[in-house]
């Protein structure tokens, strides 16, 4: 690797112009694009939510199906920024040759990296929004601050984007993503606090989970949702705001590597 790909990252507002393609690439696939991420949490927030709330109870002051609905909007938008800045952008840099084409524009890779990035946290936005909206039909929100949640949703994004695109980087073919989903992604879904309080989890465990964003990204929706009093605020933003950032470095240092030999 060269001192190039090592330069602070410089992105223009043709950033913009790549987000505005991929919406306009969006729209001709909405319909299996929003079955996919709001299938898989609407079935949770029901057969949980419903089925395994009446034996639960309240949990941290809140009905299960309160507090099962925040973690899910929450994880929703992680899953989401996670798959959009694995598999499509592989799909795009590798099997459609998108990127080739756009380098021979007044594009550089700095834009596409930070178009693909805001793109993520848009994507992340529109999946997190409809099962919001879906969790208040049901019951499950009470509070007009969970409006508050939408634009943390586009953070959360942001958060789990750039290290989604490192992965497509570094990835041979689709199969190698298997990796981060079985050892990252799915672990934080089911220990970072979607399904029950972090604080049941033995004390290492507690540890280790506190350091990855989703339990942050949990803690700052959940009391939104709920119409609970938020704690910790700063903390929980300079988290998922160093993982975006820290995300977007290395993506771009990545991605100048696979796309400038």
């Amino acid at each position: 690797m060269t001192a190039a790909q090592f330069a602070l990252p410089q992105p223009r507002a043709d950033a913009f112009k790549l987000w505005y393609r991929n919406v306009l690439v969006w729209r001709k696939l909405i319909a299996p694009s929003l079955f996919f991420t709001f299938g898989e949490p609407f079935v949770y927030l029901l057969g949980l939510g419903f089925g395994l709330g009446r034996f639960v109870g309240d949990v941290n002051g809140m009905p299960y199906l309160t507090f099962l609905a925040s973690g899910l909007v929450a994880a929703s938008a992680m899953n989401t920024a996670s798959f959009e800045g694995m598999y499509s952008v592989f799909t795009r840099m590798v099997h459609q040759q998108t990127y080739d084409a756009l380098l021979a524009t007044p594009l550089q890779v700095d834009d596409i990296v930070a178009g693909e990035m805001l793109w993520c946290g848009t994507k992340a936005m529109i999946a997190a929004v409809p099962i919001l909206a879906v969790a208040t039909l049901l019951g499950a929100v009470h509070e007009w601050s969970a409006l508050v949640a939408v634009p943390l949703f586009f953070l959360i994004g942001l958060c789990f984007a750039g290290p989604a695109i490192v992965v497509a980087a570094f990835a041979p073919n689709y199969d190698f993503f298997n990796y981060y989903v079985t050892l990252l992604v799915t672990p934080m879904f089911i220990f970072s606090g979607v399904f029950y309080p972090v604080e049941t989890l033995p004390d290492v465990a507690r540890i280790v989970v506190n350091v990855l964003p989703l339990s942050h990204a949990i803690a700052l929706v959940r009391p939104l949702v709920a119409g609970q009093a938020l704690e910790a605020v700063g903390l929980h933003l300079a988290v998922l705001t160093a993982y975006a950032v820290f995300g977007y470095l290395a993506a771009t240092v990545f991605i100048r590597r696979r796309l400038i030999q």
